[in-house]
């Protein structure tokens, strides 16, 4: 008795479960999230009329502070915003529209080339040259 009372509750609970996540992921699809959308900035209403100020590009004494893997990561982020903005200026080209910010892209790629130089110092000062070597592949290849 305890034991079919015990399984009779796992079993609801997944099920629970599963119609739950089947009702999320359909709703998920309704949305219809396309991930070419990752390549345009999101539209700004018009009711704000105040320009938006973007930051500045990293430091090279900022970069030196953060881990491999923050550092990866962060690759990564520039690398899909250097992305967004290269294909936002084309299309406006296209529609020759005037480019907003252009000083974005070279912050992204300043950031960027920090990033390879903060990575190519990290492994000059590696004692390990097999190590030193695969570092500098791997650089290489960013």
């Amino acid at each position: 008795m305890f034991l079919s009372r015990t399984l009779g509750r796992t079993l609801f609970a997944a099920a629970a479960r599963s119609k739950h996540y089947a009702t999320s992921a359909a709703a998920a699809g309704r949305e219809g999230h396309n991930p070419l959308q990752e390549f345009f900035e999101a539209d700004r209403s018009a009711e704000n009329d105040k320009p938006v100020i973007y930051g500045r590009s990293w430091k090279a004494s900022e970069l030196r502070l953060k881990s491999w893997d923050d550092l990866h990561k962060l690759w990564y982020v520039l690398l899909k915003e250097k992305n967004m903005l290269m294909t936002q200026r084309q299309m406006l080209n296209a529609q020759n529209l005037r480019f907003p910010n252009p000083e974005r892209i070279p912050k992204v790629r300043k950031s960027m080339c920090r990033i390879k130089h903060v990575l190519t110092e990290r492994a000059i000062e590696e004692p390990d040259p097999r190590r030193s070597a695969e570092m500098k592949r791997m650089i290489n290849a960013l």
